[in-house]
């Protein structure tokens, strides 16, 4: 079985082609291959497959097996896939997901994909199609955890995302709240939680425990999301730069939707042994 691995801003993800839809057990491929010590070391796998409603199609499955309905730096890396290696001949596409059609369009110099522009799709705002059971106002309310409240708001954006309001990112802080988050009583599918420093009204500097593979370099949707929350309560404009920890992605509001741009890179690229 051969394999290609690429990271979108050091979220990184091992893509096999799935176009004839082989049986086999893709979630428990993603556990072992996943594994960074017994595998070959990813946040999650990417499935490349035929689709009667766009394009191609996109699976993402978690690295513990669980099954994604989107993914922004995935989406990305699979955009530059599928083109640079002539499964889409077309610069601009449709891809399907779990989350819907995503719209897709390449950034290309010299035949390479130099950038990705992702419409995103409309944010779920609603709590009760979060699904959220916390205070009425699920996009400006408190959380208590431990011995800490914080400033919060809760939407999909493609999937479920919390935004945390900090005044410092540091990794040893979101392990030990990033899990107790995800899994609080408010999320009945459990949560991923951005941690977000508002630095201007255009930048913000975000970090992001994942549900399904904790902490994570970038999370393109998450990103989405706490850009979505910071404009409607006022804290930034409707474009704005996110710092993450291995570069920056730019995203616009615009009317209902929300665009994503930045880059995908290839790793490397061989053949399973087991």
């Amino acid at each position: 079985m051969y394999f290609t691995k690429m990271h979108g801003l050091g979220n990184d993800f091992i893509i096999f082609e799935n176009i004839k839809a082989k049986d086999y057990d893709w979630q428990e491929i993603s556990r072992k291959v996943c594994d960074r010590h017994t595998g070959i070391g990813a946040d999650g796998i990417i499935l490349v497959e035929d689709s009667d409603e766009a394009d191609i199609r996109m699976q993402i499955i978690n690295s513990d097996g669980s099954i994604a309905e989107m993914c922004g730096n995935g989406i990305r890396c699979f955009s530059k896939y599928v083109y640079e290696k002539s499964i889409v001949n077309k610069e601009n596409f449709n891809v399907e997901t779990l989350a819907g059609i995503m719209k897709c369009e390449n950034k290309v110099e010299s035949g390479l994909v130099r950038s990705v522009r992702i419409n995103m799709g409309s944010p779920i705002c609603k709590s009760d199609s979060i699904p959220f059971t916390g205070p009425a106002n699920n996009l400006d309310y408190t959380l208590k955890v431990k011995d800490r409240t914080f400033k919060a708001a809760t939407i999909v954006q493609g999937v479920p995302h919390t935004v945390i309001y900090v005044d410092e990112i540091n990794d040893d802080f979101i392990v030990e709240f990033g899990r107790i988050i995800e899994n609080h009583m408010y999320f009945p599918k459990k949560t991923n939680v951005n941690f977000v420093k508002i630095l201007a009204k255009d930048l913000l500097e975000i970090k992001t425990w994942e549900r399904g593979a904790g902490l994570t370099l970038a999370c393109g949707t998450g990103t989405c999301a706490s850009v979505v929350c910071s404009y409607r309560n006022g804290l930034v404009t409707d474009k704005v730069k996110a710092k993450l920890e291995k570069g920056e992605l730019l995203i616009e509001y615009i009317g209902d939707d929300v665009f994503m741009e930045g880059p995908a890179e290839f790793i490397c690229e061989g053949k399973l042994l087991f």
